[in-house]
């Protein structure tokens, strides 16, 4: 399967096998809050774009690509190099020229889905009743003995449901408490209309780390950015195969695989759950311990490195997977940057 080896960013890190979990004040990273009319609303220029900080017009644009599809990972309402990347995706399907600035025929084809991008929910008894992990296993060799590996917090469940940052969700919700069932936020809605078409084939971009579906007559259908591989541990190459899909996974680890920071000489499992290793979701391909999969880390997604596997958002994996069948050919190519 995969380990993980990350730098320290966001409300989570690890270093090696060693996991660390602190929070972060929202207000600092954000530096104000997003209002979800402004949202609903905006327009996108180079001025109202940027990687640097999170605007209502990227929030607006992310999800208008998530929705059609093309994923741009987390959404934080930052122009970064996923969302980039799932704009250039999206434009390749629909057959425009890309330019610097977001083409006006793109942005018409995205915007015609009109819904709003923010809506109002109320916290379900379920987002806050746990369990939550309070204290996070040190090293990956005490997971085996944590019950499930939840969330640690309910805004981060809350957050994860509405593929979301953390920090983008306490912008939109300034002063609400997430661990009360009954409180009224803002979140985005990222529902996308179901497709029932399957993908004829998947292919897995080793050097632009990014998972594209395709249909039957080779038409993109698809995009997730995504983490694969690394120098120490890199991706098969050639076409492998879907041979299982596992919803909930429990993580096997195989000493074989020494993956570093994790010292045990015996295999040990982990339990199910989101922070699994492995995350919400697990495809299994044709070769021994590699597979398709989701994470603990969503803001991490191709900004990292995975131990062979490929590491979506655990999101983006259930919706691959839902596109998936038991044969489907997964081919790993490295493309020309």
């Amino acid at each position: 399967m995969t380990g993980f080896r990350l730098r320290p960013a966001g409300r989570r890190a690890a270093l090696g096998g060693i996991f660390i979990w602190f929070a972060l004040a929202t207000s600092s990273a954000l530096g104000a809050e997003i209002k979800a009319a402004a949202i609903d609303i905006a327009q996108p220029s180079k001025k109202n774009l940027s990687n640097e900080k999170p605007t209502p017009t990227g929030v607006r644009l992310q999800v208008l690509l998530d929705r059609a599809h093309f994923s741009p990972g987390e959404i934080d309402g930052r122009f970064g190099e996923n969302a980039k990347k799932a704009l250039r995706a999206y434009e390749e399907a629909q057959q425009l020229s890309p330019l610097d600035d977001i083409n006006p025929d793109v942005w018409a084809k995205l915007a015609a889905d009109s819904r709003p991008v923010t809506m109002n929910y109320t916290i379900a008894e379920e987002d806050v009743t746990g369990p939550f992990l309070k204290k996070f296993p040190a090293k990956m060799e005490d997971m085996k003995n944590t019950p499930k590996l939840s969330y640690t917090s309910p805004r981060e469940g809350l957050a994860e449901k509405f593929h979301m940052s953390e920090d983008l969700l306490s912008a939109l919700n300034p002063g609400r408490h997430f661990d009360r069932a009954g409180e009224a936020i803002v979140v985005i809605d990222v529902a996308a209309e179901k497709s029932s078409e399957k993908a004829a084939k998947v292919e897995v971009d080793k050097s632009r780390q990014t998972v594209k579906l395709f249909d039957k007559s080779n038409s993109l259908i698809g995009f997730y950015p995504a983490t694969i591989g690394s120098e120490e541990k890199p991706s098969p190459s050639g076409t492998l195969k879907v041979t299982e899909i596992d919803r909930n996974p429990t993580y096997r680890y195989n000493p074989e695989y020494h993956f570093k920071g994790v010292h045990s000489h015996k295999p040990f499992t982990i339990k199910p759950g989101p922070n699994n290793p492995v995350g919400s979701m697990w495809i299994n391909l044709s070769a021994d311990g590699y597979g398709i999969h989701g994470t603990p880390f969503p803001g991490k997604v191709s900004k990292s490195e995975s131990h062979g596997c490929v590491r979506l958002t655990n999101w983006d994996a259930e919706r691959v997977a839902e596109r998936l069948s038991k044969g489907t050919p997964v081919e790993f190519v490295n493309r020309v940057q």
